[in-house]
C-alpha cells in the first residue's frame, strides 16, 4: 500500500507504486490534462521536481504541477527549448546543440552552424515548433551511463555535447530526454509530451561564446518565450514593445544625454543634459547624507593587490578586476569602495560613543564585465555608487537596518517609485566567515525588515561572499522589476582589516560592517529612471524644465528677459528666438519632452504675463510669470510630478 499525501492534507492510498499522472487523474481528469509535473517528498525531506511518469514506490507527499505554477511555468520554457532544438536540427540537420537554459520570462539555446540564422529561418524553426507541438508526441527520460552517452553524441557529430559529458565524473549515470528523432542530454523534468506546449515565440538571434569564453568559438543563440496561455504572452510581448520604445538608450541619443562607443565599451559618455540629470540625482543624494548623519568621503581609485587579498576580493572576485601595475606593485581598480572605507576607520582610533558612524561616498567603480554582457547604462564596467559603510555594535545592528529601510522607501518615493519588493538574500556556497557569523547576520536582517512591517522573500545562496544582504527591488511604470538598493551585514571584513573601537570597558572590540545603497548604481539607476518617464522626467529632474519661445522678432527681447528672470531664480531655463514658426518651435521642445513650454507675442509682453503649456500639450493659460515661478518652485521643492498627475486624472 502506498499513502499519498496532498498540499490539502487529504490523503490517496494506492494498491501498488503509482505514476504522478495516474495519482492526478485519480484525483480528477481536468487536473491530469493539466499536470505537467510533480513535486514529491520522502519522509519529511525537501521536496523535488519530478516527470509525471515518476514512479511513487513508498509513502509521500505530492503536489501536483501545472503551467499555473512557478515551477510549471519553467518546466514549460525548459521543454520549448528542446522543442525548438528539435525543430531546428530537422530543419538544418548540420546545425549541433550545445546548451539550453530557462531564463526569466523564457528561455535560449546555443547552436553551432555553419551561416548565421536570418529572421526567416526563426520563422520557419518556429512553424516547425508548432507542428511538431500538435503531433502531441510524447517525451520519455532515459537513464545512460556516461560513457554511453559521450559515444552517442559523438557519433552524431555533437562534438559540445561530449564535451560536456567529459566534464562529468566516469561512475555518472545520465539522464536523456527524447521526442520524436530528437534526444537530448538534460536533469529535466521536462513536460510529458510535446502538445503540453501551445504558447510560444522565437525572439531573435545573438552571437555567444561557447562557455561564455571570449577565447571559445562564437555561436549563435536563439532567444524565445513561453508562457502558460496566449493571453499572458500578449501581455509580455505589450511589454516589451512599450520597454523598446522606452529604452534608455535610444532616448538617450533623442534628448542628447550620452552616448556609448567602441574605444570605451561598458562607459559612458555624458552629454551637458544628461550630466546635468546626473548632478540633480547625486545632489539630492548628497543631501540624503547629510540629513541621515553621514559624512562623505572620498577613497582611492587603486589600491595596492596586498590589500584585496586581505579583504578576499582577489580569491573570490578577481575575474571581475582590472589591474595595473606600477614600479614592479601590482595595483586593483576598486570594485567597490567598502576597504577604502575601513582604511579612513582605521585612521584613528574610536569609542564606543562614536558609533554608529556613518561614512558616505559618490564611489567610482570599475568591474570587467564580460562583453557580451554588456547593456547600456544597465550593465556597465564603469559606475558611481550612492555608496555607504555603517560602523557599529552588534546591538545598534538592527536598529540601524530598520532605519536604513526607512530611508530608502522614503528616496524611492520621492523618485516616484511606491512599490518596493524585499528579499533576503542568504549565505553563499562560495564564502568567508564561519556559520555562526552568517546565522547572527542573517537573523539582524529578517528581524530589521519585521520590525518595519516589510513582507520578505528568501534568496537562498544569493548573499555575498563577505554577508547576506537585503535586496530591495522597484516595480517600474510597465511593471518590470530592477533591484536597486542594497543592505549587507559583515562580520569578517572589519576582522581582517583589524578595524577596532574601544568599549564601555577600554576593551578592544571588532565593530560590524554594513554596506549600503540606495540607488546602488548612478548610471543604472539613472537609466532605469528614463525608462520608467520614458524621457519625461519630472521638473525637478528635468535638464531643461522650461523654454520660453517668443513668436516673433518683436517679442524676442521679452522672451530673453523672462529666461534670464528665471534662470537667476535657479530655474534650468532655455530661451528659443529663433526665426521659425511658432507651432515648429512647440513641436520641436515637445519632442524633447522639456516640462514646460512659455509662448510670449506681443499681447503678453505688453501685459507682463506667459502662456503656459506643460508637457503633452495640455494648455495652463496666461499667467503672470511670478504665478508660473511659484507653481515650478513649488512642484521642484516637493519633488511632485504635477504634469504626469495631471494627464492620469484628466
Amino acid at each position: 500500500m502506498v499513502q499519498i499525501v496532498l498540499p490539502d492534507g487529504s490523503q490517496r492510498d494506492f494498491p501498488a507504486p503509482v505514476t504522478v499522472a495516474e495519482v492526478a487523474q485519480s484525483i480528477g481528469s481536468g487536473l491530469a490534462r493539466a499536470a505537467l509535473a510533480g513535486r514529491v517528498s520522502y519522509d519529511g525531506k525537501p521536496s523535488t521536481l519530478v516527470d509525471t511518469s515518476h514512479l511513487i514506490e513508498r509513502d509521500a507527499h505530492l503536489a501536483i504541477v501545472t503551467g499555473k505554477d512557478p515551477d510549471g511555468l519553467e518546466i514549460l520554457r525548459h521543454s520549448t527549448a528542446h522543442l525548438m532544438a528539435y525543430a531546428l536540427q530537422d530543419l538544418f540537420p548540420e546545425a549541433q546543440v550545445t546548451i539550453g537554459p530557462v531564463i526569466e520570462n523564457g528561455f535560449y539555446y546555443d547552436f553551432a552552424y555553419e551561416r548565421p540564422f536570418t529572421p526567416e529561418d526563426l520563422e520557419a524553426i518556429e512553424k516547425r515548433m508548432m507542428e511538431l507541438a500538435r503531433k502531441d508526441e510524447v517525451v520519455t527520460r532515459e537513464v545512460w551511463s556516461r560513457n554511453e552517452a559521450r559515444d552517442f553524441f559523438l557519433s552524431v557529430g555533437e562534438k559540445y555535447k561530449a564535451e560536456i559529458i567529459d566534464s562529468i565524473p566516469e561512475n555518472e549515470t545520465l539522464t536523456m530526454y527524447r521526442e520524436g528523432s530528437f534526444i537530448d542530454l538534460c536533469r529535466g523534468p521536462h513536460v510529458p509530451s510535446t502538445g503540453k506546449l501551445k504558447v510560444f515565440k522565437l525572439m531573435k538571434v545573438a552571437g555567444a561564446y561557447w562557455r561564455g569564453d571570449s577565447k571559445n568559438e562564437m555561436l549563435q543563440r536563439i532567444y524565445g518565450t513561453a508562457w502558460n496561455s496566449k493571453e499572458e504572452q500578449d501581455a509580455y510581448l505589450k511589454m516589451l514593445e512599450e520597454a523598446e520604445k522606452r529604452d534608455h538608450r535610444r532616448i538617450g541619443r533623442e534628448l542628447d544625454l550620452f552616448h556609448f562607443q567602441e574605444e570605451g565599451p561598458g562607459l559612458v559618455f555624458w552629454h551637458p543634459k544628461g550630466w546635468t540629470l546626473w548632478q540633480q540625482v547625486e545632489q539630492y543624494m548628497r543631501q540624503v547624507f547629510r540629513d541621515n548623519g553621514y559624512q562623505e568621503v572620498k577613497a582611492p581609485q587603486i589600491l595596492d593587490l596586498s590589500l584585496w587579498k586581505k579583504t578576499g576580493h582577489w580569491d573570490n572576485y578577481r575575474e571581475n578586476m582590472f589591474t595595473t601595475e606600477s614600479e614592479n606593485r601590482v595595483y586593483g581598480l576598486k570594485p567597490m569602495n567598502c576597504p577604502g572605507h575601513v582604511q579612513i576607520f582605521n585612521s584613528s582610533l574610536h569609542s564606543y560613543r562614536d558609533l554608529p558612524l556613518r561614512y558616505g561616498e559618490f564611489g567610482q567603480c570599475h568591474r570587467n564585465e564580460p562583453s557580451g554582457s554588456l547593456h547600456g547604462m544597465m550593465r556597465v564596467r564603469g559606475f558611481t555608487q550612492d555608496d555607504g559603510h555603517i560602523f557599529c555594535t552588534e546591538d545598534q545592528l538592527q536598529d540601524e537596518c530598520a532605519a536604513f529601510t526607512a530611508l530608502l522607501k522614503k528616496v524611492y518615493a520621492d523618485f516616484g517609485f511606491d512599490n518596493v519588493l524585499y528579499k533576503v538574500a542568504t549565505r553563499p556556497e562560495k564564502r568567508i566567515g564561519d556559520d555562526e557569523v552568517w546565522d547572527k547576520a542573517e537573523h539582524a536582517l529578517m528581524e530589521s525588515l519585521r520590525r518595519t512591517g516589510c513582507e520578505f522573500e528568501i534568496s537562498p545562496g544569493e548573499g555575498a561572499f563577505y554577508g547576506p544582504k537585503i535586496e530591495y527591488t522597484l516595480k517600474d511604470a510597465i511593471g518590470r522589476h530592477w533591484q536597486c538598493g542594497t543592505i549587507q551585514v559583515d562580520f569578517s571584513m572589519p576582522v581582517r582589516l583589524g578595524a577596532e573601537y574601544v568599549d564601555a570597558n577600554d576593551q578592544r572590540r571588532t565593530p560590524v560592517m554594513l554596506h549600503r545603497a540606495i540607488l546602488g548604481s548612478l548610471e543604472r539607476f539613472i537609466g532605469m529612471l528614463i525608462e520608467n518617464h520614458a524621457g519625461a522626467l519630472p521638473a525637478w529632474l528635468a535638464p531643461v524644465q522650461a523654454v520660453v519661445c517668443c513668436i516673433s522678432a518683436s517679442s524676442s527681447p521679452y522672451a530673453d528677459e523672462i529666461a534670464q528672470s528665471l534662470k537667476k531664480q535657479g530655474f534650468r531655463v532655455e530661451s528659443d528666438l529663433r526665426g521659425e514658426k511658432i507651432t515648429y518651435k512647440i513641436r520641436e521642445h515637445s519632442l524633447q519632452k522639456v516640462p514646460y513650454i512659455l509662448v510670449v507675442g506681443d499681447k503678453e509682453s505688453q501685459a507682463g504675463t506667459v502662456a503656459v503649456r506643460a508637457r503633452g500639450g495640455k494648455d495652463l493659460g496666461v499667467m503672470p510669470l511670478a504665478e508660473f515661478s511659484a507653481r515650478l518652485a513649488e512642484e521642484v521643492a516637493t519633488r511632485r510630478d504635477d504634469i504626469r498627475t495631471q494627464q492620469e486624472t484628466a
